[in-house]
């Protein structure tokens, strides 16, 4: 194992850089049609992390979507737009007795990495891939939290963090 000894360098000047969850821009927001009942609580849960972080409705964009495996494709349109300081992809994606759990949420996750990763867009991932409903419930909202929250917390303190980067500055 290697570490770094920062005393043998006494000229190394380091700072640390945090995104704070704040108004960056335009918020698009993906939602699921499938397993609505579930998505529309990861969407409340989005909502209210834009709310709280002072992002009024008129910047915020909400797409609904036939189901998880039609979140990259929308993702990378607005991406490719522009117009949008991050993206939240929101959906459930719930295990069956066949492998098409695995198709659809290996596609979709590697899709959405795909739009942050070519576009420079933050993509906040609130995919949920459970074993079952209950355990998705869990996380839209109930026991385990809201998974949509915490996708839009990440997307939008990645939008600040990228918008810091690119103004090649401390945050204030």
């Amino acid at each position: 194992m290697t570490s770094l000894v920062t005393s043998s360098l006494p000229d190394l000047q380091m700072s640390e850089v945090r995104g704070r969850v704040a108004p960056t821009g335009r918020v698009a927001i993906l939602v699921s049609r499938y397993h609505e009942r579930i998505t529309s609580q990861l969407l409340r849960g989005a909502q209210e992390c834009c709310e709280e972080a002072g992002i009024p409705d008129s910047q915020r964009d909400v797409y609904w979507v036939a189901g998880a495996w039609e979140l990259g494709v929308v993702a990378e349109a607005l991406a490719r737009n522009g117009g949008h300081a991050c993206i939240v992809a929101l959906g459930a994606v719930i295990r069956g007795e066949t492998p098409h759990f695995d198709f659809v949420a290996r596609g979709a996750t590697h899709a959405l990495a795909e739009v942050a990763r070519c576009h420079r867009v933050p993509v906040g991932f609130g995919l949920l891939t459970t074993d079952t409903l209950a355990q998705a419930a869990d996380r839209a909202g109930g026991a385990a939290g809201n998974k949509g929250r915490e996708a839009t917390e990440a997307a939008l303190s990645t939008a600040h963090l990228l918008q810091m980067v690119d103004a090649n500055r401390a945050p204030s």
